[in-house]
């Protein structure tokens, strides 16, 4: 497995983990709200493939800062979390 196939597993895995988590957590499902909004803003109106790409480029610069989706609560989750569901969404 290359790294691209890596942290297309890792990140699938987060945003479906963090979309299930937000029917239940309220808390969650707010700051997600709220990064959807900003995303929204920030990308207009976009399609899944340009998602996907923002997502991969996401995803990939908080990996080579050293982050790790060990807090579910952190800023770089939360994202990765509202992307996936506004991937699903459409």
């Amino acid at each position: 497995m290359n790294g691209d196939d890596a942290l297309g597993l890792i990140v699938r895995d987060i945003g479906d983990a963090g979309v299930a988590e937000m029917a239940g957590s309220p808390g969650l499902a707010a700051a997600v709200d709220q990064h959807v909004a900003t995303l929204r803003d920030e990308l207009g109106t976009p399609g899944p493939d340009e998602l996907m790409d923002y997502l991969h480029g996401f995803a990939e610069e908080a990996f080579n800062r050293g982050w790790w989706p060990d807090d579910p609560r952190d800023w770089e989750f939360v994202r990765i979390v509202a992307v996936c569901w506004m991937i699903g969404s459409q």
